[in-house]
Formats: structure tokens, C-alpha cells, sequence
């Protein structure tokens, strides 16, 4: 007659193991799960982040920059609506290639505003050439960035995306 043994584990061994197991595929179904949105600054030959920061629906994106002709201040402002840029707002000093002539402005101490109740535009991805004469800031929710710095004066695509949380975690 043939006798098996059968060695049982300990309780302990097996719910350490059970735990183990279950820590794994949690970590992994948070690392898959969408949990905030993020603008994304990225080179747009190399997909290189430059930027990564996090925005809500609502969030101001402003991006302000010295027109190469005029040598006049712009800012054009977008806000956040889902994964879209809508842009709301233009600000300039004089009129030139490339702003606004046939729309109504308001001048606020010598500023020209073009804040229509609708949206300008609406736009997924926004392309920007950061140049060293216009240096171009980029401004989120008040945080300001040299694009120009930040991108060493690379072309850059700029768009929201959702960013999974062990991104956030790490």
C-alpha cells in the first residue's frame, strides 16, 4: 500500500501569499485607470514631455508672446472643457499678422481685448515653435513657464490628456 503525505501550509503562508497576489493586480488595474487630466507640453518630433501639468475643466491656459512684427505683447487664453482647448480670450497691443482686425474690441488702457461670448476656437492639440525673440510663456492656472527654457526653443505640441494614477504616485 502506497501512502502520500500531503504537507499543508501554514494559514498564515497562504493569506500572505493571497495578499500578495491581490496588491499585484491592484497596482496594476491603478496603473490602467484614467484619474486626472494633465496638460501635456511635448516635442513634437520625439513625443519628449517637456511639461506635465495637471488641470481641471475650467483651468486657464494662457500663452503670452512678443509678435514678431509688431514687437507688441499677445496673450491668447484657453480654457479646459473635457480633453479640449477652447480658446476665450486675445489680448494685444496693436494690430498685425495673424490677430484679429475684423472682430469688436474693447481698449483697456491701451490694450486691445477681444473677449467674444463664444469660443474663438476649440482646439485638441495646439502646435507652438517657441521663439527666442517672441519668447513665448506659457501660463497655467497662474504657474508660469518659459516654453522657450523649458523646450531649448524645440516645436512643441500642446494637448490634455488623462494620466493614470501610479503616474501621479510616482
Amino acid at each position: 500500500m502506497n501512502r502520500t503525505t500531503i504537507t499543508r501550509r501554514p494559514l498564515v503562508s497562504t493569506l500572505l501569499a493571497v495578499a500578495v497576489v491581490l496588491a499585484v493586480a491592484g497596482v496594476g488595474v491603478a496603473a490602467t485607470v484614467p484619474t486626472e487630466k494633465v496638460l501635456v507640453v511635448e516635442d513634437v518630433d520625439t513625443g519628449e514631455h517637456y511639461i506635465t501639468q495637471p488641470v481641471d475643466d475650467g483651468s486657464t491656459i494662457g500663452l503670452e508672446y512678443m509678435h514678431s512684427v509688431e514687437k507688441s505683447r499677445v496673450y491668447d487664453e484657453y480654457r479646459v472643457s473635457g480633453q479640449t482647448l477652447v480658446n476665450t480670450r486675445m489680448e494685444f497691443e496693436s494690430y498685425g499678422w495673424g490677430l484679429p482686425s475684423g472682430v469688436e474690441v474693447e481698449n483697456v488702457n491701451g490694450t486691445l481685448v477681444y473677449d467674444p461670448e463664444g469660443p474663438i476656437t476649440e482646439l485638441e492639440t495646439l502646435s507652438i515653435s517657441p521663439g527666442r525673440i517672441a519668447n513665448h510663456t506659457l501660463i497655467v492656472d497662474e504657474q508660469r513657464y518659459d516654453l522657450v527654457a523649458e523646450t531649448n526653443a524645440n516645436d512643441v505640441r500642446m494637448h490634455i490628456e488623462r494620466q493614470p494614477l501610479m503616474d501621479t504616485l510616482l
